[in-house]
Formats: C-alpha cells, sequence, structure tokens
C-alpha cells in the first residue's frame, strides 16, 4: 500500500499537502486544475521533489528520502523523454541500465516488452521514424522493463488523438492487469478516469485529497471539481 501520512512536498516554492492511502493494485487517476499540483504529487512520489513534512511509505517501508532510482516507481512522463540519437532498443534498454551494458537475458527483457506493446520489428528505428503513438509505446516500454510495483504517469498521451489515446489507455489497463502494479495516472480528462480508473484523486488549491470512487466523485463533485470542469451544476453523465 502506498501511503502518504501528513505529507508536505515543495516543487519551486509552491507547497502541496498530502494525507493519503492508495490500496495495492488499484487504478487512480489523479485530476485537477492547472497549476494545482499534480504532477508535484507524482514527482514527490517518485523522489524528484523534496518532502518538507510528514513521510510516503510503500508497503510499510518509509521510502521518504530515498534516491528515485531507489523507489520502487517507474514514471512515465508527458514527452515521453525518449533520446533521438539513440535507437528504440537501447531507449527501452535505458530502464534496466543507464549505461546499456545489457546482458542476454536483459536483452530478451527488452524484446518483450517491445512485443507487448506493439512494436515487433522497430527495435532498430530511431524515435524520430515513429508515429506519435508509436513513440508512447517504445516510452511505456521501457517503463515496462523496469517491472516496478508502483506505475506514476503524467499525461503521457495528452498530445494524441482520441482514437490513438483510448489504444494507449487500454493498453496501460492491460498492463496494469497482468502485473498487478498500482497505477497513478494525471489527466485533465474526466473522460480518461471514467474509462480507466477506479478511483480518483482530485488535487486543488495545494492539497490532494484521499482517492474516491470514480462513479461517486462524479455524481456528487465537490466544489472545487465543479469549477474546475465549468459544470456549477453537477457533471454530465459519460
Amino acid at each position: 500500500m502506498l501511503r502518504l501520512d501528513a505529507m508536505r512536498a515543495e516543487n519551486g516554492g509552491f507547497d502541496l499537502a498530502a494525507d493519503l492511502a492508495v490500496e495495492p493494485g488499484r487504478r487512480v487517476a489523479v485530476i485537477g486544475p492547472s497549476g494545482a499540483g499534480k504532477s508535484t504529487l507524482l514527482g514527490a512520489i517518485a523522489g524528484f521533489f523534496p518532502v518538507t513534512a510528514g513521510r510516503i511509505t510503500w508497503d510499510g517501508r518509509d521510502i521518504t528520502g530515498a534516491a528515485p532510482g531507489a523507489r520502487p516507481v517507474a514514471m512515465l512522463f508527458q514527452d515521453g523523454n525518449l533520446f533521438p540519437h539513440l535507437t528504440v532498443a537501447q531507449n527501452v534498454g535505458l530502464g534496466l541500465r543507464p549505461d546499456l551494458r545489457l546482458s542476454a537475458q536483459q536483452h530478451q527483457a527488452v524484446e518483450q516488452a517491445l512485443h507487448r506493446v506493439g512494436l515487433n520489428g522497430m527495435a532498430g528505428r530511431k524515435p524520430g521514424a515513429l508515429s506519435g503513438g508509436q513513440q508512447s509505446r517504445a516510452a511505456l516500454a521501457r517503463v515496462l522493463v523496469q517491472a516496478r510495483p508502483l506505475l506514476l504517469l503524467d499525461e503521457p498521451f495528452a498530445a494524441l488523438g482520441p482514437a490513438l489515446k483510448r489504444d494507449m489507455l487500454d493498453l496501460v489497463q492491460a498492463l496494469a492487469a497482468e502485473t498487478g502494479a498500482t497505477l497513478l495516472m494525471v489527466s485533465h480528462d474526466p473522460d480518461d478516469a471514467r474509462y480507466i480508473a477506479e478511483q480518483v484523486i482530485l488535487v486543488a488549491e495545494g492539497r490532494a485529497e484521499p482517492p474516491v470512487t470514480t462513479a461517486t466523485l462524479f455524481a456528487d463533485p465537490p466544489e472545487a471539481l465543479r469549477r474546475y470542469l465549468g459544470a456549477p451544476g453537477g457533471l454530465p453523465d459519460a
């Protein structure tokens, strides 16, 4: 279980508070206004932003001061962070070893990950030779080979069209189910939350609220969510 116990995290002068828990294997959407602290929440969990109060624990182990690489976390950013001078296979291999000195077993893991995300035959291509959807799949493969139990997605599919984004959400949902990973996914689109998430964490006014069942939250949205979505009387049905 992921716990944020009276946590406060700082990002360039911005302060975010959170006191919540996420059960293992849950798929959780993180939504809220721009600048409210959604990326700060994920960055703090991943170890990229300092925690100034409270603590973060995973399965009872305090990871508040752990280096990012020592945490049970794999994170996928909005731009995918693919290196243009490396092949697809090398970009994925970075998830295993930054120096790319992979063992035969690790090379096999890269091939298996590329197969799982539908990039067979593309291992030797550079990212510039891929479509936007294929680049997203390559970035997801790098996360997959890390085999971490906590998967953080910071709007990695925001630049994709509706059909491609839905395909990627289907793939993420399938991978999370296969691996049993706990998923936290930042999104500005409430339809994404309805589609993939069992629960939603609302981030607003410098605070991340405890997760609420998706259907419950949208059936009776708090005022901050109504203002964000421009639906003062409530939210339309999906």
